[in-house]
């Protein structure tokens, strides 16, 4: 059992200076004052710090995303320790491009092995590629029987998409709503969007000619063009979840767009953040030469919320909400995630003033506390880590910028 004490809570909405038990995996109680006997908790002084729900990352590439660059550009899987000094407590595992030497068999092995380690870890099934990489050779069956697998992964108007026809993209999307409802789970189409001309098109036909709900489609990369991002905002206004990748400075810093989807009305709770963490960045001439490579971090969702809060000065209630509470909704896992409650998971952050990360528990166990990290092995995965990026950024020599 632990008693943080005097912390101020956002949950994400500011609830004021409290203190939060939590027993088990869950939050017991959140009142102005609890007395217990020390002895039978562990008590966090949270004086002076702010408590927060754990990041909630939908795109992660765990089992390492690239290859575009051939075999030796391959990125290596996540690790615990980048998770979370991200602060991120729980996230939905995915594959990209590579849907042959990488599968879904791998994909949920990683996805187990992160849950043994304390974080909740869902999956999709899929990648770029139809038909899909399935565990059961069915997208349906994956999802109604895989405990973890809760939706789909297909990419669109990239030039690696598989181009999928109207007819294709309806039954994918109708096959996941009906194998969620009877799963009772989420049941989503993520669509992993790129950057050509026809940007949101199938989706929007695909919602026009059928009663699928909207809420099936889950776009992401959505800020990579002005084209695809206005198309995206119109798809926020109808209903529909929008989803922008953290980790660029340039134009479609997912906090300038933010600011821009407010002033166009925008549902604001219709905008989630994710890091596309271990996923390849990538960029091509003229003639689809690539010609530079890399991969994201998995922190970036934490960066882009201390810049949002910081530099941009938005409220950290409001700032908290895209990569939590909306999150957690766009997933249907609210309210056991995405927020400081009664009754939900403890998952929690605590910053200090600086916003820093002091604390980061998931699922009521102890991940990292006064800023260091309990019980994971920091050198030898940063070993690991260090090995596997110096293999892929060496081997590419001038083609990595």
């Amino acid at each position: 059992m632990f008693l943080i004490k005097q912390a101020a809570v956002y949950a994400p909405e500011y609830l004021g200076v409290r203190d939060v038990l939590v027993c088990g995996n869950q939050i017991e109680a959140i009142e102005e004052e609890i007395n217990l006997p020390l002895s039978c908790c562990q008590v966090i002084d949270g004086r002076g710090k702010k408590l927060t729900p754990g990041i909630l990352d939908p795109h992660v590439h765990i089992t390492g995303g690239g290859g575009e660059g051939s075999f030796h550009t391959q990125v290596p899987p996540v690790v615990l320790s980048q998770l979370v000094e991200g602060g991120v407590t729980s996230l939905v595992g995915l594959l990209g491009t590579d849907g042959i030497s990488r599968n879904t068999e791998n994909l949920l092995a990683k996805t187990k092995a992160l849950k043994e380690e304390g974080l909740s870890v869902y999956a999709c099934t899929g990648s770029y590629g139809f038909p899909s990489t399935t565990l059961t050779d069915s997208v349906s069956k994956d999802i109604t029987f895989v405990d973890e697998i809760i939706g789909v992964k297909l990419a669109l108007s990239d030039h690696r998409a598989p181009n999928v026809t109207l007819d294709e993209l309806i039954r994918l999307g109708s096959d996941v709503r009906v194998a969620g409802m009877l799963s009772g789970k989420c049941g989503i189409v993520v669509l992993h969007m790129g950057s050509d001309d026809r940007a949101l098109s199938l989706v929007n036909e695909a919602l026009d000619k059928t009663s699928i709900p909207i809420k099936t489609f889950h776009p992401t990369h959505v800020t990579r063009t002005n084209q695809l991002r206005d198309e995206a905002f119109a798809f926020a206004k109808r209903g529909g979840y929008i989803d922008m990748t953290c980790g660029s400075a340039r134009e479609g810093r997912p906090a300038d767009c933010v600011r821009l989807a407010k002033e166009q009305g925008v549902p604001m709770e219709r905008i989630t953040m994710s890091s596309d963490g271990m996923g390849s960045w990538s960029h091509y001439d003229s003639e689809g030469k690539l010609v530079a490579i890399g991969y994201s971090a998995v922190d970036t969702c934490y960066k882009e919320l201390k810049y949002m809060v910081q530099e941009c000065k938005m409220p950290l209630e409001e700032a908290l909400c895209f990569m939590t509470s909306n999150t957690a909704r766009s997933l249907e896992l609210y309210p056991r995630k995405g927020c400081v409650c009664v009754g939900a998971d403890a998952d929690l952050l605590l910053l200090d003033e600086q916003m820093d990360l002091e604390m980061v528990m998931a699922g009521g166990k102890l991940l990292m506390q006064d800023r260091q990290l309990v019980g994971i092995d920091e050198e030898a995965e940063n070993a690991h880590i260090l090995e596997a990026a110096k293999k892929l950024w060496g081997s590419l020599n001038n083609r990595v910028y």
